[in-house]
């Protein structure tokens, strides 16, 4: 029986993302999607945190992918770090199958093993709430996405210890290669 395995991306993997991406992205009208220049730009980023780009691989071949990288919250108070969500994609011979969903609680529970407190993600509302997601405006954070309403959405981890801090409020600022998407 063939089961899906959950793991951090590999060098190896680089091309079987790039394909992943690529598929689950494509559109007519462009020869590679945006979202498959983002990644490898934000590996090249100090925003890249290996351990938080996951894929899912079933019978052998990489089927989805999801990834968390650095962002910073900067508020009155300071700045803190904090994480988002994106891109998230399934080979489309594979969605519908749990893969995705799978893929991105992978990377959330990783995230959470690494102490991390917040995830920003911009996505559907009804996929990205089963994970527990809610609008990121009520938590009191900002984005150039803030306007879209119900789809800027945030998580607060669980803390790793009691007197962790609180999640951070304020302007969410992405890394430069978001500014392409």
């Amino acid at each position: 029986m063939t089961t899906l395995r959950l793991r951090p991306e590999g060098p190896a993997d680089t091309g079987p993302v790039r394909r992943v991406l690529a598929a689950a992205f494509a559109r007519p009208d462009v020869a590679a999607p945006p979202e498959v220049g983002l990644v490898e730009e934000l590996r090249a980023c100090d925003a890249w945190i290996p351990e938080l780009a996951m894929v899912a691989e079933y019978g052998g071949e990489v089927v989805g992918y999801a990834l968390l990288t650095r962002v910073r919250v900067k508020s009155e108070r300071g700045s803190a770090w904090a994480l988002t969500l994106g891109p998230v994609a399934v080979a489309p011979h594979r969605q519908k199958l749990g893969h995705g969903t799978a893929v991105v609680q992978a990377a959330l529970d990783a995230a959470t093993e690494l102490g991390e407190r917040l995830v920003v993600v911009l996505g559907s509302p009804a996929y990205y709430r089963r994970f527990g997601f809610s609008r990121a405006d009520r938590m009191g954070l900002t984005s150039p996405w803030s306007g879209l309403g119900e789809p800027w959405q945030a998580l607060v981890l669980p803390p790793a210890t009691s007197d962790a801090p609180p999640p951070p409020r304020g302007e969410v600022v992405f890394p430069p290669p978001w500014a392409k998407v």
